[in-house]
């Protein structure tokens, strides 16, 4: 007679090995769903669909392009025939604060913001928000003004806008330092060019307003780490500064700054935020972008004489939030959308 005891024992443990194989192949294809899952923002795979009311193809990687523009190699500034000036105005664009803040050792004209709180890393970031393209374009007529204006007053709008602040004399060495930096950054950028990745990125159109409340539930799940539950920032320990800036109240940027105009948040905070982001990957979709921005930019703020903005109304961005228009379109709907309306009115 056979052993089939033996015999058991043997499928037993065959069974049992088979077992524990299938039970470690689970976990680690369970792994790999999890992290594939998160790999793109907010769960939104790029080119699906999303919810009805939002946009039909997300712009993670358009952004993501070889040919982005890059800022100088830094050590080449420390060759420069005047790298002590190209320094100093690297470092006011980096903490403003310090020395034109409310206690600063220069002079106290501005909120406590920091220029590279919105010019991310002294203005250096594709996409965020950098100096790429300023000295290849400026001088140039702005719409905003109807002025032919130079860099030293594209500074001082950030002063007296997203600053908060009063202008910076123009014959400063203060400005002369952040003109030259500025400039040093575009060096290689051929007049009248806007290189790839400059500036801020422009997302594509939701086809419904930009949602306040939904908003709200983004920035409560990811940015008030940072920034605060009531959107007022951190400030460095026993520092007037800002590590993250207040994105609404007394200190943060006024309803004159480019970011209070939402596609401008918007796109911004597509590329380099909530902290990790980066324009190559993205934590946010641009549905979620759009209506971060719209709660963001309805919360309280100081308040800019514009009066003297858009001497031509026919020129003002489609989601410029203050009238008159050329149009009919409501302030509201020039603040959250939808914009398709807009945009086909003016064509």
């Amino acid at each position: 007679m056979k052993d089939y005891s033996k015999i058991f024992i043997v499928l037993a443990r065959g069974l049992l090995s088979l077992s524990l194989l299938l039970v470690t192949l689970s976990i680690f294809l369970g792994a790999l769903l999890f992290l594939g899952f998160y790999s793109t923002p907010s769960s939104f795979q790029v080119g699906t669909q999303v919810p009805q009311g939002g946009i039909i193809k997300d712009s993670t990687k358009e952004m993501v392009t070889e040919d982005n523009w890059t800022a100088p190699d830094k050590t080449a500034m420390e060759k420069a025939p005047n790298a002590a000036q190209l320094s100093y105005g690297q470092e006011l664009i980096s903490h403003t604060s310090e020395y034109l803040g409310p206690e600063g050792k220069v002079l106290h004209i501005s909120n406590g913001m920091n220029c590279q709180n919105c010019h991310l890393e002294a203005g250096t970031i594709p996409f965020g928000n950098n100096f790429s393209g300023v000295a290849a374009n400026y001088p140039k007529i702005r719409a905003r003004s109807g002025l032919s204006e130079g860099i030293p007053k594209r500074i001082n709008d950030c002063f007296q806008r997203s600053l908060n602040g009063e202008a910076l004399d123009p014959s400063s060495e203060e400005m002369k330092a952040m003109v030259a930096y500025i400039k040093w950054l575009g060096k290689d950028v051929p007049k009248g060019h806007k290189p790839k990745g400059s500036g801020i990125y422009q997302l594509g159109l939701l086809n419904r307003a930009a949602d306040p409340i939904q908003g709200k539930t983004i920035y409560e799940k990811k940015c008030n780490t940072c920034h605060g539950t009531e959107g007022q920032g951190l400030k460095a320990i026993s520092s007037t500064s800002y590590i993250y800036p207040p994105l609404w109240g007394p200190s943060s940027y006024n309803d004159g700054a480019g970011l209070y105009r939402l596609s401008r948040f918007a796109g911004y905070v597509k590329a380099n935020m909530p902290l990790g982001a980066s324009f190559k990957r993205p934590l946010l979709s641009d549905e979620e972008a759009w209506d971060l921005a719209a709660y963001v930019n309805s919360m309280p703020r100081p308040n800019k004489d514009l009066s003297g903005d858009w001497p031509d109304i026919s020129k003002k961005p489609m989601d410029h939030p203050f009238g008159p228009y050329a149009d009919e379109f409501s302030e509201k709907q020039h603040k959250y959308g939808p914009y398709q309306e807009i945009i086909a009115a003016r064509k």
